[in-house]
């Protein structure tokens, strides 16, 4: 049986698309074996390139996998691939370059290499491409949570960002495929779906009279579906719509990951952002008004070009005044072809690297003080794994719908299912739980009645 190994970088969109490439693979009679414990016949490599960090750790693991085994097919694909291809194809023992499209036809690609011997850069101008790419995920490794991608490339153009050079212009999947998708999780016993995309909340955008609101209710009406979790919104896409639906489906996880990227208006503006301090708080106090006790999630970039200790400051306070209940911090990286790029008042690295952890240190008080408001309370968790304790206790992990990570006693026989917990205690990155009893149980058991 022949074999391949994959190694992702970057983000959720990503390791949706390895698995979608491993699904092609598995298809055509491979076997998965470890990138890093097993000698393959085939190396695919899936990479990133938001920060020069993704792009340097990509070549790193592709020469990795030439060392592996020189005479395996090395395929590179994914962002960095996009942008780059010429730079990747220089590296010796890379045999094909596939960017953020044309993924269906990577079966093709790596026969043909396998009997020509052949080096192929398969990248094609992103930026002309409408169509969403179609490449399922019946199943997953982790058995508790499926993603699924609905919507591909972004039409921002922040000046900071090289995505949508990477990715294209927004494409949305079409709704009968989303939703037949989403059967199909559900029928495998998946009880949570996670909605995921380089912009998922430009859902729609591409079709005409159906937005991700319209989406999210056709969702809500499929049974067995317990949760529904959107994996990131611009607070420019939270409309009055939206808010209804965040109101009126028992579905809705409480939480949402909300991009801020910067607390301060001059810098918002010159990050090419489509709203100001006042309006994202606006669109907070909502959210908050209509699903109460959400988590509000979101990404923070520091040291863009020209931020002044004022404006950090300024920053600073409002996420204090919006409570998140988590930040993730990244200090501003420089993308050549970017606008930001070619901005004066480039901000100091070590300075940067502090105001970094000005705002970690902030996002962990923030953290802590979101458990904090659960301790007593009851609430769902859907175990996904065994989790470390003392010797002989048996140990799981899970997530609350908003979010909140929860260890709990119990035996591996509940991993997958929907679980009514008390909050005993919380720290800043996970919870404990006292297990009152399986939810399913109890409605099996109200059916039978």
């Amino acid at each position: 049986m022949p074999s391949v190994a994959f190694y992702t970088l970057g983000c959720k969109v990503n390791f949706y698309d390895t698995e979608a490439m491993w699904q092609l693979f598995k298809n055509e009679g491979y076997e998965q074996v470890d990138f890093e414990t097993t000698t393959a016949d085939v190396y695919v490599i899936n990479t990133c390139t938001v920060t020069n960090t993704g792009d340097k750790k990509s070549r790193q693991i592709i020469r990795r996998a030439v060392r592996r085994n020189p005479d395996a097919v090395v395929a590179v694909t994914g962002c960095y691939a996009q942008t780059s291809p010429a730079e990747i194809m220089a590296i010796p023992g890379v045999d094909l370059v596939v960017g953020t499209q044309d993924r269906e036809k990577l079966m093709d690609f790596v026969a043909d290499i396998q009997i020509n011997r052949r080096p192929v850069n398969a990248v094609r101008n992103i930026m002309k491409t409408r169509e969403f790419e179609e490449l399922d995920v019946p199943d997953f490794a982790e058995r508790t949570r499926a993603f699924l991608k609905i919507q591909e490339g972004c039409n921002n153009f922040c000046t900071f960002c090289i995505i949508p050079w990477s990715r294209g212009l927004s494409r949305s999947r079409k709704p009968e495929s989303v939703l037949n998708q989403a059967r199909q999780l559900v029928a495998s016993g998946y009880k949570e779906i996670v909605l995921t995309g380089i912009h998922t909340g430009g859902y729609g955008d591409d079709l005409e009279n159906y937005h991700l609101s319209d989406l999210l209710q056709d969702l809500d009406k499929i049974e067995g579906l317990e949760r529904i979790r959107i994996s990131s919104i611009e607070a420019s896409q939270i409309d009055d719509e939206m808010i209804r639906v965040l109101n009126s489906s028992p579905k809705m996880c409480r939480h949402l990951h909300i991009p801020l990227q910067a607390g301060d208006d001059e810098i918002l503006k010159r990050m090419r952002r489509k709203y100001t301090t006042a309006e994202f708080a606006e669109k907070i106090a909502r959210i908050h008004e209509a699903m109460p006790g959400v988590a509000i999630t979101t990404d923070v970039i520091v040291g863009f070009p020209g931020e002044t200790e004022e404006q950090f400051e300024n920053g600073y306070r409002f996420m204090q005044q919006i409570g998140f209940a988590e930040m993730h911090v990244f200090p501003y990286s420089k993308r050549t072809g970017t606008p930001a790029a070619r901005m004066d008042d480039q901000v100091d690295e070590e300075l940067k690297h502090e105001r970094v952890h000005k705002l970690i240190e902030l996002s962990e008080q923030m953290q802590a003080a979101y458990g904090r408001e659960w301790l007593g309370r009851e609430l769902s968790v859907i175990p996904e794994r065994e989790a470390k304790g003392a010797e002989g206790q048996g140990l799981l992990s899970g997530y609350t719908d908003n979010y909140l990570n929860v260890v709990l006693n119990g035996d591996p026989s509940l991993i997958g299912k929907l679980c009514r917990v008390r909050i005993t205690d919380s720290g800043v990155n996970e919870c404990r739980g006292e297990l009152l009893h399986v939810e399913e149980d109890t409605r099996e058991a109200a059916l039978q009645a």
